[in-house]
């Protein structure tokens, strides 16, 4: 007895480490149901529960229910905690991509580790961006789908506007003079 087409793409969704296009969903059912269908019945079945099922940007992913995040925070904080070096590089890209690793710097005033750009690229948080015609041809970075997904938004339009940040984290203050 062939899987139920829903129960398909709930497991599909639940094990897919990125959100999933349409697309993704239809290659998968191949000729059993339409994606669409399948995706409206299942977001209309998690609408009123503890995980939702959502599109954002054409990608579906299931998410927790904003009600019930506070609950979680307190689980999961630990393990998904950046350092506040990893966090201002982080910003230093997602503000300025495509953005080189030396320019990264500058913006900081400070070197950052290999280690922070290892960590924040196995994360999928960034990703290389192609190559800066300049001497030695140094690798460009920009933030990624999952970095999105990872601070809840839908796109980089919705990142606070630096102005903002100055006067709540020093954040564009010259690092030197404090």
């Amino acid at each position: 007895m062939e899987p139920d087409p829903e129960a398909i793409v709930e497991a599909l969704l639940f094990a897919s480490a990125q959100p999933l296009r349409e697309e993704d969903v239809q290659r998968v059912l191949e000729d059993r149901a339409s994606a669409r269908e399948v995706l409206a019945r299942l977001e209309a079945r998690y609408r009123n529960r503890g995980v939702r099922l959502e599109c954002r940007k054409g990608l579906w992913a299931f998410r927790t229910a904003p009600e019930v995040a506070p609950f979680l925070a307190r689980r999961v904080e630990g393990s998904r905690r950046l350092s506040r070096a990893a966090l201002e590089t982080l910003a230093a890209i997602a503000y300025n991509q495509p953005v080189t690793r030396a320019e990264v710097e500058a913006l900081r005033g400070v070197s950052t580790s290999k280690g922070v750009f290892d960590q924040l690229l196995a994360l999928g948080l960034i990703a290389p961006r192609g190559r800066k015609e300049a001497p030695g041809r140094p690798l460009l970075w920009g933030t990624t789908a999952a970095f999105l997904d990872h601070f809840g938004l839908e796109s980089l339009e919705e990142l606070p506007r630096p102005e903002d940040l100055e006067d709540v984290s020093g954040w564009g203050s010259d690092r030197r003079d404090g």
